[in-house]
């Protein structure tokens, strides 16, 4: 009885600590989410441009962002951008880092639902004088949009488990909530642990059963 008491005092303590941090993950993951899907279809259209600069800076530039650590991405964010002259606060650099990241995920995504229109359906645009863009908005990207919508929403559900590196640069995140409850609950790690997992669950579980949904529709579809 005295173990059970204890646990409702110690949930009743970090409850309101879990909350600040899972409202700020959700945050962090909107806002990045948001940037990084309009900055990835960018750099998905870069990448088959028929403009051979803006071909290799897209390809360069999800190269370098795919291939290094987010810590890193977030370091250079929250330590070296504020050298340059960046006024930005800590939480607001962590989207950023995070929205940087994500976002060649999300044009590699991207650019295999475009590759996956047939070809011709690029060429009858062109053939009724649509232009590039034209063709992309009109004709491919809609096409794409099922193809597209399951792997990208498991890129999202990877961004919401990277925002917890946020907490190590000073964002209040759900991580860094969770670090502090079990630092100042020794005797209930388990318990703070699994009330976190239960809250990150609560985000990705929906996401992935959204994915599976949207797939099986387009399945059906085929």
């Amino acid at each position: 009885m005295d173990f059970i008491n204890r646990a409702i005092e110690v949930l009743a303590d970090i409850t309101p600590l879990y909350m600040q941090g899972f409202l700020l993950t959700l945050a962090l993951l909107g806002i990045a989410g948001v940037g990084a899907f309009a900055l990835g279809i960018l750099i998905a259209a870069m990448r088959i441009s028929p403009v051979p600069s803006l071909r290799v800076f897209a390809t360069v530039y999800t190269e370098i962002l795919r291939n290094i650590p987010l810590l890193l991405v977030l370091f250079f964010c929250a330590f070296v951008l504020p050298i340059l002259g960046t006024e930005l606060d800590y939480f607001l650099l962590a989207a950023l880092g995070l929205t940087l990241y994500t976002s060649p995920f999300v044009a590699e995504a991207v650019r295999s639902g475009f590759n996956g229109v047939p070809v011709g359906q690029a060429e009858a645009a062109r053939s009724i004088g649509m232009g590039f863009t034209q063709t992309i908005g009109l004709v491919i990207l809609p096409q794409a949009s099922r193809m597209v919508v399951p792997p990208l929403i498991n890129v999202f559900i990877a961004l919401t488990k990277n925002t917890s590196v946020a907490g190590a640069f000073f964002v209040n995140e759900l991580f860094k909530a969770t670090s502090s409850a079990a630092r100042d609950n020794g005797d209930f790690v388990l318990f703070t642990l699994v009330y976190a997992a239960a809250l990150y669950l609560a985000i990705t579980i929906p996401l992935g059963l959204t994915a599976g949904a949207i797939e099986k529709k387009v399945m059906v579809l085929r």
